[in-house]
């Protein structure tokens, strides 16, 4: 028996259930606009398990017992997981020099302080974060995890991996090149100082289980993130953040994103290098 590829084009109809599929996954949504992009990016999945139309493969995401494992897989293939060390300086300038001193005086009793990388894609960013906090010095004795997170399965594997390319630097100072990183065959890997701080993880952030084990958080850096869901998934997210941060806990968002008729739960942090939003400080 000899498959033939599937010649016809995603029809109206299967857009709309193969779209709204994926937002009740996972909040993302794409609008009509997008449908040729679905359509030409998704095509392959029906080629790779030999199904003859898009109405097919919509049964195969609702019913086929690896339709986790697939849908985990076209995230890889919708999403875009660009990123590199030290991105968006000035943010990072008012996490290091403002958020965490301001951290350290609230948590001067625990000595814990947990922070969240929601959507870390290749990993430089809760990596980044590490580096920072080691530069700074100031964290000896006190238990400090960074956990980053995404939904893509390959690029959280990338991360573990931890061995970047040249593209991954394109911001970074050649001390922290020297300093942190160890030069091999493949690129350059994470050094072990660093990596001990930070824990991969597989998650959807609209995973209400999965949230639930997270636990309480200090810091949640979600940048250029939200700017794939619709409006009711971005409150129904920040929401969740709202309630894994504990008190006086900061989230900050890309540059080009805001809470504006998002969410009036978060104080909006006017700092020196930038702004962040709070979590109200529990009297």
């Amino acid at each position: 028996m000899f498959f033939t590829e599937p010649d016809q084009q995603l029809t109206e109809e299967e857009f709309r259930l193969i779209r709204d599929l994926i937002y009740h996954h996972c909040g993302i949504f794409f609008d009509s606009d997008s449908k040729y992009l679905l359509d030409k990016r998704l095509y392959r999945r029906l080629v790779h398990h030999s199904l003859g139309s898009f109405r097919e493969y919509y049964q195969f995401l609702k019913y086929h017992p690896k339709r986790n494992e697939e849908l985990s897989d076209i995230m890889d293939i919708l999403t875009t997981n660009e990123t590199y060390f030290f991105r968006e300086g000035f943010q990072l300038k008012a996490y290091t020099d403002e958020i965490l001193p301001d951290l350290m005086k609230l948590r001067e009793k625990e000595r814990t302080l947990r922070i969240w990388s929601a959507g870390c894609s290749t990993g430089e960013e809760p990596y980044t974060i590490a580096m920072l906090m080691l530069e700074m010095g100031c964290f000896l004795g006190w238990r400090v995890e960074i956990v980053g997170s995404d939904i893509s399965q390959r690029v959280v594997q990338q991360a573990r991996k931890g061995v970047y390319g040249q593209a991954s630097f394109r911001s970074t100072e050649e001390h922290y090149l020297k300093r942190y990183f160890v030069k091999t065959p493949d690129g350059y890997r994470i050094a072990d100082q660093v990596r001990e701080l930070v824990s991969i993880s597989h998650m959807n952030l609209f995973d209400a289980n999965r949230l639930a084990l997270l636990g309480k958080m200090d810091v949640i850096f979600c940048r250029n993130v939200i700017i794939y869901f619709d409006n009711d998934a971005k409150k129904r997210l920040i929401d969740s953040f709202y309630h894994t941060l504990s008190s006086g806990g900061y989230l900050l968002l890309g540059h080009s994103e805001s809470l504006m008729n998002l969410s009036t739960a978060f104080a909006l942090r006017h700092l020196k290098n930038d702004m962040v939003y709070q979590k109200t400080v529990a009297l």
